[in-house]
């Protein structure tokens, strides 16, 4: 009965983190909470206090752990590549630190090993070896892990595709506005209002940033420095420079639009090269034993059926 009673006791503790979650929140809302809808604009912790949701069953466990709270925040400095994860965190947009993602991470792999324990104590004591008992959870902890990451890394990857995709439409259409006699800050705000791009979020903050009293070519700047993307550096780099000689940024902008189309035309080569190399696969280890199956099978039947 022991297996039984703990699936029952990891069902109980489910059912009543669950019931916890959703019980509403009584009293006095703190003083950030009522201040971060005024400043929810120019201020990204701000947004961050407004997105969260009453019914995360994250924030309950992190108030019910809050006494540990100084040594929790130590366990993501033993990981390597903090750095890169909040790099890649703000590339992928996701809103949250890199000490949540890693808090979530180790989460998901002590939840993946406490699932394979118990699928373990379920599996009948001939089938499961000791070092299975030992490994198993170790290893599916550790791919749990991996997976997040490598969903990160997916997520970022993709969204810096998407701007790469957007770059030279982007730059094409400032210098179309810079032409028309609109200031580079219309300019910038007028793709900021458009909708449906990942570049055009990422101006409205620079815009955002610009409006609260920071230069328009420092708001460029953080934005360059949130991104860290190399094709997007480099426009960004022109313009700011562009403006601080005070060189025509019509020109400066139209050549980058040029380099950007360039640039998109030599990864499509690329990736069509990636893409004639992978069709080699199923054609050398599908198709070609296929058909080597069918001409020489039948002359073997033949030659059996001779001798």
């Amino acid at each position: 009965m022991t297996p039984y009673a703990f699936a029952l006791g990891v069902l109980l503790g489910i059912g009543l983190w669950l019931v916890l979650a959703s019980t509403p929140r009584f009293g006095r809302r703190s003083l950030v909470e009522r201040v971060a809808p005024f400043v929810a604009d120019v201020s990204p912790g701000a947004r961050t206090v407004l997105d969260r949701r009453a019914s995360d069953p994250a924030m309950v466990f992190a108030a019910m752990i809050e006494p540990w709270s100084a040594q929790l925040r130590r366990i993501p400095t033993m990981f390597a590549g903090t750095q890169t994860v909040a790099l890649r965190l703000r590339q992928a947009a996701w809103r949250r630190g890199a000490e949540r993602f890693r808090f979530e991470q180790l989460s998901l792999a002590a939840g993946s090993a406490v699932v394979t324990v118990a699928v373990l104590l379920f599996t009948p004591l001939d089938a499961a070896t000791p070092w299975l008992a030992v490994a198993a959870p170790i290893l599916v902890g550790t791919a749990a892990s991996s997976l997040a990451e490598l969903v990160l890394r997916r997520a970022a990857g993709r969204r810096l595709a998407r701007i790469d995709e957007e770059l030279p439409t982007v730059l094409e259409f400032l210098t179309l506005s810079l032409t028309a006699g609109e200031s580079l800050l219309d300019a910038v705000r007028r793709i900021a209002r458009s909708e449906g791009g990942e570049l055009s979020g990422e101006f409205a903050r620079a815009v955002a940033d610009a409006g609260a009293g920071a230069p328009l070519t420092e708001a460029l700047a953080g934005m360059r420095d949130r991104l860290a993307h190399p094709p997007l550096t480099q426009a960004i780099d022109q313009v700011i420079g562009a403006v601080e000689r005070g060189a025509p940024l019509a020109s400066v902008l139209r050549s980058q639009a040029a380099d950007a189309r360039e640039a998109a035309k030599r990864r499509l080569i690329e990736s069509a090269g990636r893409k004639e190399i992978a069709m080699l696969v199923p054609l050398v280890f599908l198709i070609l034993p296929v058909t080597v199956v069918f001409g020489l099978f039948p002359g073997y039947l033949v030659l059996q059926a001779g001798f």
